[in-house]
């Protein structure tokens, strides 16, 4: 596996435009470094998303722009004005973003999608894969492991107008939505798509990626490879005497309450001047720049005692994907980027899930990842039958419950293990979607994105969403709730919100 130093990180950084010195031991931060990034790092993350519309979701590329793109109001107003623009290299595959003087580069890769590029070159650090899937062809295959649905009416304790009505609610014109799926009992019951989408679009999935991780964790531990408790098989904290690190758990990297130093919103300055990059978010770096994601956050030193804070921190989710990838090459000597393929997707249906990776190869399965409405819903299926899929025991029961209970460091209680949780304090506090039932639990992405598993009315939805702020309006999420509350109720007349 390769990956950079830490000094290497700020190495890169300086040549995409930043100023940085920082010591090589693991977890220091840098000193010395502009607070304020230079247009050009911004813009490689709008390099990606085009990319990523382009050839991962295949959309029409005026509304990608529009929707996925130009996530501002100065966006679209720079773009339209010319000072904001994008050149796409057809045959090499390469968008371009430029403003100001200054530009950001990806590049599409095949089946690990686009990625973005250092400045001096326009290749990548690994060896691209190709990922296929085992299993027959899905036009002929029974829903849920294809895409056949049965011919005959819904069942009769099944309101078909009020799901109706939740669609026509969820897919309000002009809110940009993409996806609204419902499956209840294993059956899919509803399906509408916006403008422009189909079944078989691969649509931005942003942070329900992080769900998929646990996945990946959990699929590991029920193969015999980890344990929940453990502490985290990281060598650089193992193996340095005395690093307080060493004591971090996977169920602490699980429930984002590692305590690692990782800036997000939300944070004080105090917090934001030991940044890596002082004054910048820690958590979007992965996003905007051409590191290794995994080394970047298996380096920062400790700011918390484990499971004593919860905090939305990538740091955790990128240092569960490092233990995946190391697990699968040293413990299970497999090619890790089709591993996820052969070991989970192909066990519950999924024929194509795009998870994009950094210039080194690892998965950024915390933003950087697409997937279908229909292969959500598998996954929702997967945790609504507790880890069991055909009679085959994927995830363990423990480890389902785990992830869909409240972490105990996060106040309110929110969270749970790379999944959101609905259940309340006694305050009402985490009660986070108040037309669904308590025991909801849900994957949850940037722009709307969401895969609510609710045990309690065997309900699985789907809602996928275009992402920029600047394309929808702002009570798009009231509208989302009030359809949510429709889907229950045309499956409990009872409930009510």
């Amino acid at each position: 596996m390769k990956t950079i130093t830490n000094l290497g990180i700020v190495a890169t950084l300086a040549l995409v435009g930043f100023a940085c010195e920082a010591s090589d031991t693991p977890g220091a931060s840098s000193v010395g470094a502009s607070p304020v990034p230079p247009p050009g790092f911004a813009l490689n993350g709008s390099a990606k998303r085009f990319c990523s519309a382009i050839w991962v979701s295949e959309r029409d590329r005026s509304d990608a722009l529009q929707q996925s793109v130009l996530l501002t109001d100065d966006d679209v107003s720079d773009y339209e004005a010319g000072h904001f623009a994008f050149e796409v290299d057809e045959e090499r595959r390469i968008v371009t973003a430029s403003r100001e003087g200054a530009s950001g580069r990806a590049r599409h890769f095949g089946d690990q999608g686009c990625i973005i590029l250092p400045p001096w070159t326009d290749n990548v650090f690994f060896t691209p894969r190709e990922v296929v899937s085992a299993l027959p062809d899905a036009a002929t295959t029974p829903w849920p492991m294809g895409d056949l649905l049965p011919a005959g009416p819904l069942p009769d304790d099944v309101d078909a107008g009020l799901l109706a009505e939740a669609a026509q609610v969820m897919l309000t014109p002009g809110d940009n939505r993409a996806a609204f799926v419902v499956v209840h009992r294993g059956r899919l019951i509803a399906e509408q798509y916006g403008p422009g989408v189909h079944q078989d679009t691969q649509l931005e999935s942003w942070s329900m990626g992080k769900s998929m991780t646990a996945t990946l964790i959990g699929r590991l531990i029920q193969m015999g490879h980890l344990e929940l408790w453990q502490a985290a098989p990281v060598p650089e904290w193992q193996n340095s005497a005395g690093d307080p690190r060493a004591v971090i758990r996977i169920a602490d990297l699980l429930r984002m309450s590692s305590g690692l130093r990782f800036t997000n919103s939300g944070a004080t300055p105090e917090q934001m001047a030991l940044a890596f990059v002082p004054g910048q978010w820690d958590h979007w770096m992965g996003y905007e720049a051409p590191i290794d994601v995994f080394r970047f956050s298996t380096t920062r030193e400790p700011e918390f005692p484990p499971n004593t804070v919860g905090r939305y921190r990538n740091s955790d989710p990128w240092t569960l994907g490092y233990i995946v990838r190391r697990t699968v090459e040293h413990e299970l000597g497999e090619e890790y980027l089709s591993w996820p393929q052969r070991a989970l997707f192909d066990k519950i249906g999924i024929r194509r899930f795009i998870m994009e990776t950094d210039v080194h190869g690892n998965f950024i399965l915390t933003g950087y990842n697409y997937g279908t409405p229909r292969n959500w819903a598998r996954l929702g299926l997967l945790y609504l039958q507790r880890g069991m899929w055909n009679g085959e025991r994927l995830l363990p029961e423990e480890f389902v419950e785990f992830v869909s209970s409240p972490a105990p460091a996060w106040d309110p209680p929110v969270y749970g293990g790379q999944f959101w949780v609905n259940t309340p304090d006694e305050t009402g506090r985490g009660d986070r979607v108040p037309t669904l039932p308590l025991d909801a639990y849900f994957a949850l992405g940037a722009g709307n994105q969401s895969t609510y598993i609710i045990p309690s009315r065997d309900l699985v939805m789907v809602v996928q969403s275009h992402r920029s702020p600047a394309a929808h309006a702002p009570d798009r999420r009231d509208r989302e709730f009030e359809a949510l509350g429709l889907a229950v109720k045309a499956v409990d007349p009872a409930w009510s919100w």
